[in-house]
């Protein structure tokens, strides 16, 4: 069967997909620069600390480990930050993905899965977000992950490589046995920053609370990281078995408000989370909200952590045993 290669493995999705890989039997090695991974995330994997352009390290990596699948995770994945510094992103995100899957296609690798994102989809206009929805992103981050799914129909049909694109809605939580989190240097995610705000960190900061929606803020579909694993593995059995490629959204379909949101922290951690609000950021839709009918159909996707309590759950007790991310280990 050969291995997985996972590039951006060390990273918060891709090291919880290398465990859920490893569990189910699979050979997996890692390839990841460590700009923003963790060597400790993926504990006694292979690693290859390069980058995904290195084209003859990608190269002797293939051959060395015998991949015949790749799992590409490696990007930035700001949305502001991209906004700021569209060339740093469309450079990492696009230009060297195509520097990737030229090195696999020299290699006779014909299986890719692209981590995607619902930043694709922009502004939407029609809510829930069905795959058949219009594609129009408003940051260089979600441009970036298009250019890269406009470009693989186009790779399958001159040359074989068979793909499936996950669009993730919002990752969050932790893995139940403690050991993987979420660890990001600055952070930007919603929960982990409320987390921080109650023990004593930064002041949380609501962007902009005047969106039409029921109180103001933003409204999120928030996925469990080890569910978003999973759907990765059934994706891989799906291309091995010969089957075609296809995109999919991957989301609980309920949408939580930030407020929500805090109150869950609030009500799970005992703690009030100290926050003010500021304008709004440019490229942050009103509502993200999937409908996942199309995975949990085709491919049996079974979601094992759908409310928000227990996401929250267990990131606050990731939170708690990693104060400082894996630098506490």
């Amino acid at each position: 069967m050969g291995s997985v290669l996972l590039t951006g493995g060390a990273g918060y999705i891709g090291s919880h997909t290398a465990k859920a890989l490893r569990s189910s039997g699979r050979e997996v090695v890692v390839l990841d620069s460590l700009v923003t991974g963790h060597r400790e995330a993926i504990q006694d994997l292979p690693l290859v600390e390069a980058d995904i352009a290195d084209r003859e390290i990608v190269r002797n990596t293939i051959r060395r480990y015998n991949v015949k699948a790749v799992i590409h995770f490696a990007a930035f994945l700001s949305e502001s930050e991209s906004i700021a510094d569209p060339n740093r992103y469309y450079t990492n995100n696009f230009t060297k993905t195509l520097e990737l899957l030229d090195t696999l296609i020299g290699e006779s690798v014909r299986n890719f899965i692209f981590s995607s994102t619902a930043a694709v989809y922009g502004s939407p206009k029609e809510i829930p977000i069905q795959e058949k929805c219009p594609a129009n992103p408003i940051s260089p981050y979600g441009e970036s992950k298009l250019a890269v799914e406009r470009a693989l129909p186009y790779f399958e049909r001159s040359y074989g490589l068979r793909f499936i694109c996950l669009r993730y809605f919002n990752a969050a939580g932790a893995d139940t046995d403690g050991k993987l989190g979420e660890d990001h240097n600055p952070e930007t995610h919603l929960i982990p920053n409320a987390l921080n705000a109650t023990t004593g960190g930064p002041e949380l900061k609501i962007y902009g609370d005047d969106y039409e929606t029921k109180d103001g803020t933003c409204e999120r579909d928030y996925v469990h990281v080890s569910d978003l694993a999973s759907a990765h593995l059934l994706a891989l059995e799906k291309l091995e078995s010969g089957n075609s490629s296809s995109v999919y959204n991957i989301g609980l379909e309920r949408a939580y408000s930030v407020f929500n949101v805090l109150k869950i922290v609030e009500n799970i951690t005992g703690n009030l989370v100290p926050y003010s609000v500021v304008s709004r950021r440019i490229g942050d839709p009103a509502i993200l909200l999937a409908s996942s009918d199309r995975i949990r159909t085709e491919l049996g996707w079974r979601p094992q952590h759908e409310a928000l309590d227990t996401i929250v759950e267990s990131a606050w007790s990731w939170h708690r045993s990693h104060p400082n991310g894996y630098a506490s280990v």
